[in-house]
Order: C-alpha cells, then sequence, then structure tokens
C-alpha cells in the first residue's frame, strides 16, 4: 500500500449497527467500505458519480468480486478506522484493498475488484452496464499523498 494513496475513513459504531449479540453485524463491515470506496476516489479528486456520468457516461465502480477475513469483533461505542487503497490497476478493474482496525488492532480486511461502469445499449433495460477501460488521468489522480476523511 506504501505507493499508493492510502485513504482513511473514520467511523463511530452505532448501537443499530450491532446484533444481539452486540458486536457489529457483518453485512455493515461491507457497507462501510463502499463508502470508504467512494470516499477514496473523492480524496483522489474525482467528482461525484452523478457529475462523471453527465460527463463521461461513467456510473461509478460496481463491485464484481469479494472477499474478507473477520479476525476480531467491533461493537457499539468503537471508533474505527478504516484504510483503503487500490493495490492493482487493471484494464477494466482494479483490486481495492480495506484494512478496518480499532487503534492499531486489525478486526476485518476485505478485498474488493471493481470496475468503473457506465450504461449498456440503447437504454431500454436501466439495469444493463459494462465495464469501460480505467480512464488513465483518474488512475493518475490515485497516485497522490495520504488524507483523512471523517464521518
Amino acid at each position: 500500500m506504501s505507493n499508493t494513496l492510502t485513504h482513511t475513513y473514520l467511523l463511530r459504531v452505532e448501537f443499530g449497527d450491532c446484533d444481539p449479540a452486540q458486536i457489529v453485524w457483518f453485512p455493515n463491515f461491507f457497507r462501510w467500505v463502499d463508502a470508504a470506496s467512494r470516499h477514496f476516489f473523492v480524496q483522489c479528486g474525482l467528482p461525484s458519480w452523478k457529475e462523471t456520468e453527465r460527463e463521461r457516461g461513467i456510473l461509478g465502480t460496481p463491485l464484481v468480486d469479494t472477499q474478507a477475513k473477520f479476525l476480531r469483533p467491533a461493537s457499539y461505542g468503537d471508533a474505527l478506522a478504516i484504510d483503503s487503497s487500490v493495490t492493482e490497476w487493471r484494464r477494466k478493474s482494479f483490486v481495492m484493498t480495506h484494512r478496518i482496525r480499532r487503534g492499531e488492532t486489525l478486526l476485518v480486511e476485505i478485498t474488493e475488484v471493481r470496475v468503473f461502469a457506465r450504461r449498456k445499449g440503447d437504454g431500454s433495460d436501466p439495469h444493463a452496464i459494462e465495464a469501460v477501460p480505467v480512464p488513465a488521468d483518474w488512475r493518475q489522480l490515485c497516485a497522490a499523498a495520504e488524507a483523512v476523511c471523517v464521518r
């Protein structure tokens, strides 16, 4: 991760994020890393997805694969940090790695494969999308210094 921008997204676990055992319900980690992914690109200097769709036809970065390692639980009131970086750029996709920690304690590692996508075809199916080549100028924006964002 040292050769690419690492963005840290901060959050506090709320009561509603937890299950009856008072630990974070696992889908919330995926919701949080999805938000961290978007904040990563905002920090890189990309405009909103609504603007990129209007200007370039790119509507966002849908997830096409994911893997998670749950190492330790989190609970109500915990302050978490999600360190996100792009660890591999491919022609039409990229690999994003998220390390969720409480202080220095690593809780969860999530690896995602995402694509930049646009609407496909004549518009008759509003849900049809297709991957497009990673925009070279956007990739260059992501080769910058560290930053921090707070939720």
